[in-house]
């Protein structure tokens, strides 16, 4: 039963993906940053009140990196997503097991074995396979914020696991998250392009998308965490690629987006490595900003 929590999850991430690409026809990536960094900050922090938990931590320092860290590959996610297919942005930010597992393996100095190095191979395997048709249909910036994405989060989810071995609760690594989201691209938007400030007006179609965008991200978190304290590790990080399923799905729906063959084949070899990777390393579980 807990496993659905997680498919429910990976559900709500791609419903975000959608309001994200539906909006980025209306606002500015760095809007669509800014409300998702808001909206959630509201929701998690209207919960905080109500429940009447505490805010303070000692370990602020990690809970900045983290956020940073998840700040930037936001953006490029965001960025990905208003340029390339929603299943191939998708996919490419789920390469962040990979670069976990290699973070953990030259950095942290873990001892992993032959089944990793297995699935990271082909995981980079993988990733050439589905950037090399953006390469021919000048969609490679977009495959490359993609990627950048993945290789960002990995920097956050190692963060987010020595907070976990910290004993810091979920919900405020959500909520500092979300805060410096917010905080960092209300910023950005009010530089704008050099001609004044990026705001869009907004109308009802807006408002619906904007609220999708944080509404959505902060249910899946909420979903995902849930799924992972209460369910099997194993089994909820697997059952977290189903977001490129369901994203696919949306896309061939929505845009009639179909990927080429190789590129298919890529999305693949990333699934079932970034699977494995999860399996046979100690790294953090799968999760999306």
């Amino acid at each position: 039963m807990q496993s659905l929590w997680m498919v429910a999850a990976s559900l709500l991430f791609a419903c975000m993906g959608v309001c994200v690409k539906l909006g980025s026809a209306q606002f500015s990536a760095a809007e669509l940053v800014f409300y998702r960094g808001a909206i959630a900050l509201l929701l998690v922090y209207g919960y905080v009140l109500v429940t009447g938990l505490p805010l303070a931590t000692k370990h602020w320092r990690i809970h900045f990196t983290r956020s940073i860290a998840g700040f930037v590959s936001l953006v490029m996610y965001f960025y990905a997503i208003s340029m390339v297919p929603l299943a191939l942005a998708v996919t490419l930010n789920y390469t962040s097991p990979l670069f976990l597992a290699l973070l953990l393996v030259f950095w942290q100095r873990e001892k992993v074995g032959p089944l990793l190095f297995v699935a990271m191979t082909a995981g980079f395997i993988g990733v050439i396979l589905l950037l090399r048709p953006t390469w021919h249909s000048g969609q490679l910036t977009g495959g490359l914020f993609g990627l950048g994405s993945g290789i960002v989060s990995s920097i956050a989810y190692l963060n987010v696991r020595r907070l976990g071995e910290l004993g810091e609760p979920e919900w405020r690594t959500v909520f500092y998250f979300s805060l410096i989201s917010a905080v960092g691209g209300l910023p950005w938007v009010l530089a704008g392009t050099g001609s004044g400030p990026t705001w869009h007006a907004i109308d009802g179609r807006g408002w619906l998308l904007l609220l999708g965008v944080g509404g959505f991200g902060a249910l899946a978190q909420l979903s995902m965490t849930r799924a992972y304290k209460h369910g099997k590790t194993m089994v909820s990080a697997s059952l977290a690629y189903s977001t490129v399923v369901f994203s696919s799905l949306f896309g061939m729906w929505l845009w009639d987006e179909t990927l080429p063959l190789i590129a298919q084949l890529g999305a693949g070899l990333i699934l079932a490595s970034g699977i494995l990777a999860s399996t046979f390393s100690k790294a953090a579980p799968v999760e999306q900003d």
